[in-house]
């Protein structure tokens, strides 16, 4: 027993069987009539992939997502391959394939070209190695890299692999993969399932439940708690729930993910917000006692998410991938940090500095506290950065501004943000909709709407200027001499504290308009001199 304990506090493999052997799981191979997949939701590329192995003398089969989406009755967006082939003799089958990855050296075996081109993932059977077996190393994959090159396989003090590319058979390939529900394999050519782990129960069951000890293989690849938390959202919606086993550790390995790269944990929150259940994401990790403490920026993602334009934005996420559209990280991050740039703005303008560099160093403030590295990522900063700085120029609708700006690569996204900016009250709404009609319409559309909109700030200047300058007039029209236009007029009768002017106010009037051409203008003025 007390073996038992200080192996696990190693993370030492557990032993299980005779001689040692860990349990591998039976293999049970499930024929088309049990399993019910239909064919026609298989991507015809991956049979491609899998008969071209097969016909080289190699095992192949579609396996993870796929198959359990297939069991499910569900189309699979992406279709992962594995083979008993190594990487480098997947490569020299196909006429478009690339080796990558040093962790996890997998072949991309790529169809068609642009952005119709597909990605078939083929991966190699891993041996399954406990901690005691690999080399180890005391820092991560960056801080050793010098150390972990030429290494197979490899972990640090805690037990986590760095790296996993010792080639194994089928069931030791299956016994080191996370969830049972991903660790089933199909060939599509004999429509036959093969599965070691009961994935074919638990899918039935609608449950999630990890391979092995849960707390283990946390160690083993930290990683695994996001995607558990991705998984338990994605799949909800079918009922899906985390084996109750597999959930209770979580929380406690969470610091585990401080060793893994911040690179890698940016990638993996991505993964969370882009795959089409956001929101539900956000609600797992607070079922789970996962809303802080995983990644700085998706801890802001979860504390904001109830907040209008951040929940607008993970809906609108969730519904364009739904609809089978693209969408772009950088998007949903602005919609998270404009409240940063926003506060950080109106700061400096409240300091009277100028409108356009207030708003550039807001904004290198926020990349600065709340992205670090990220910031340098290229294109994701400034696609950030273009799309702020475009709102305050949604104000401008005269002159040149609106033809330069519909002419920007980054239009679509900026008019998006600012059409969010509107949904949730930010704008008005009549912006956006203005906008939305300036960007489809042809030349002669375009001017009268900037005529428009001409006018309209014609209107609220001359309206701006009335509620200031306007004075209430205090006698009816007069003449350029002073006197009043209605002889009968009582605009200049006596009244109980004024005497009738004397005749001779009118030279007084004439002496005052030598010295001040222009002056004079009422006829009660020569009666104030009198």
């Amino acid at each position: 027993m007390i073996k038992t304990f200080i192996d696990k506090l190693l993370g030492k493999a557990a032993k299980g069987g005779k001689g040692g052997k860990p349990h591998f799981g039976k293999r049970v191979e499930v024929p088309a009539a049990q399993h019910g997949i239909d064919p026609t939701l298989v991507d015809r590329r991956a049979v491609e992939v899998v008969h071209t192995l097969k016909q080289a003398g190699y095992e192949a089969y579609i396996v993870g997502g796929a198959v359990r989406d297939l069991l499910l009755g569900l189309r699979p967006k992406d279709f992962d391959v594995a083979t008993n082939a190594t990487p480098e003799q997947v490569k020299q089958l196909f006429r478009r394939a690339f080796i990558i990855g040093k962790r996890f050296r997998i072949v991309h075996v790529v169809h068609g070209r642009g952005r119709e081109h597909e990605v078939i993932e083929v991966s190699t059977f891993r041996a399954y190695l406990d901690n005691v077996a690999a080399e180890q190393v005391g820092g991560n994959e960056k801080t050793s890299k010098a150390q972990l090159a030429g290494m197979q396989h490899a972990v640090d003090a805690s037990g986590r692999v760095l790296r996993d590319n010792v080639w194994g058979p089928q069931d030791e390939d299956a016994t080191r993969r996370d969830f049972t529900v991903n660790a089933m394999y199909y060939d599509p050519e004999t429509q036959t399932v093969v599965d070691y782990h009961k994935g074919i129960e638990d899918a039935k069951k609608k449950q999630l439940r990890m391979i092995g000890d849960p707390a283990q293989r946390y160690r083993e690849d930290p990683v695994r708690i996001i995607r558990a938390v991705r998984f338990a959202a994605k799949l909800s919606g079918l009922g899906f729930a985390l084996d109750p086993k597999t959930a209770a550790p979580l929380a406690q390995s969470q610091h585990l993910l401080q060793e893994v790269p911040q690179s890698r944990m940016f990638d993996e929150m991505l993964k969370l917000l882009q795959t089409g259940h956001a929101l539900a994401t956000v609600e797992q990790l607070r079922k789970l006692g996962l809303q802080r403490g995983i990644y700085p920026l998706l801890d802001l993602v979860v504390e904001r998410a109830d907040t209008p334009l951040v929940h607008a934005a993970l809906q609108d996420t969730d519904r364009r991938l739904a609809e089978g559209k693209r969408v772009a990280p950088s998007f949903l991050l602005a919609c998270v940090l404009w409240q940063d740039v926003r506060e950080g703005w109106q700061r400096r303008l409240d300091a009277r500095e100028h409108a356009f560099p207030a708003l550039q160093d807001a904004i290198d403030e926020v990349f600065n506290q709340r992205i670090g590295d990220v910031s340098g990522r290229g294109k994701l900063a400034a696609d950030m950065r273009e799309i702020w700085v475009m709102q305050p120029r949604f104000e401008k609708r005269v002159g040149r501004i609106p033809e330069s700006m519909v002419a920007q690569l980054r239009f679509r996204a900026g008019f998006d943000f600012m059409r969010l900016r509107a949904d949730v009250g930010e704008v008005d709404e009549a912006l956006a909709d203005w906008w939305q009609k300036f960007s489809t319409a042809d030349e002669d559309e375009r001017y009268d709407l900037m005529e428009q909109a001409r006018e309209e700030q014609k209107a609220r200047s001359r309206q701006a200027q009335g509620t200031v300058h306007r004075v209430p007039p205090r006698t009816k029209a007069a003449d350029p001499r002073g006197l009043a236009l209605d002889e009968g007029a009582d605009n200049h009768a006596p009244d109980a504290d004024t005497a009738p002017p004397p005749e001779g106010s009118a030279p007084k009037k004439r002496r005052r308009r030598r010295r001040k051409p222009g002056g004079a203008a009422g006829g009660s003025a020569p009666a104030a001199d009198a």
